[in-house]
């Protein structure tokens, strides 16, 4: 809920707020607390524990149709990680001949937030070091999450959109 935020303090750690201390609460944050949305934050917690593993299982299914279905209507993409061994709701692939961010904007242009690189250099611009140091292809890289709740049309529709979208860029780079 706005304006409540949970923050897990392993047990033997020290914690210090970054806030003013005060009185109240052991010296941990002053001010009072929100206690509906408290309450309603620890439901939500509850809620999402509750069905994460059927949610992580049905985007693991999307990732997977994702992983098999690129390679299929993209040619020259290499599609990157273990199909098992892996976050169920992040799919990594690389378009031989396409700038990144060139397809990212095109990506972002049909409605889809993706990104490039690995998520350890998703702010610069530089070669992820994690993508050399697997010996993959370094530009051309998308990283697809699948958030909570993405449902099987938008990942048909991701894939509907993007062989168009490589084979422009391509186009117009002069290797299609």
């Amino acid at each position: 809920p706005a304006g409540v935020g949970v923050l897990v303090v392993r047990k033997g750690t020290r914690f210090r707020s970054f806030l003013p201390e005060d009185e109240r609460e052991r010296r941990r944050v002053p001010g009072f607390e929100n206690v509906p949305g408290i309450v309603a934050a620890a439901a939500a917690l509850r809620a999402m524990a509750a069905e994460a593993a059927q949610e992580q299982a049905r985007l693991s299914e999307l990732v997977t149709k994702i992983r098999e279905s690129v390679p299929k209507v993209v040619p020259d993409v290499e599609v990157i990680g273990d199909p098992v061994e892996r976050a169920p709701h992040i799919v990594t692939f690389s378009c031989l001949y396409v700038d990144g961010e060139a397809l990212l904007t095109e990506l972002d242009k049909a409605g889809f937030a993706v990104s490039s690189g690995s998520s350890c250099t998703a702010s610069t611009l530089r070669p992820s070091h994690v993508l050399e140091a697997m010996g993959v292809l370094t530009h051309g890289n998308v990283r697809v999450s699948l958030p909570r709740g993405t449902s099987a049309a938008e990942v048909d529709r991701f894939l509907a959109v993007l062989p168009d979208l490589v084979r422009r860029i391509r186009q117009d780079a002069g290797v299609a």
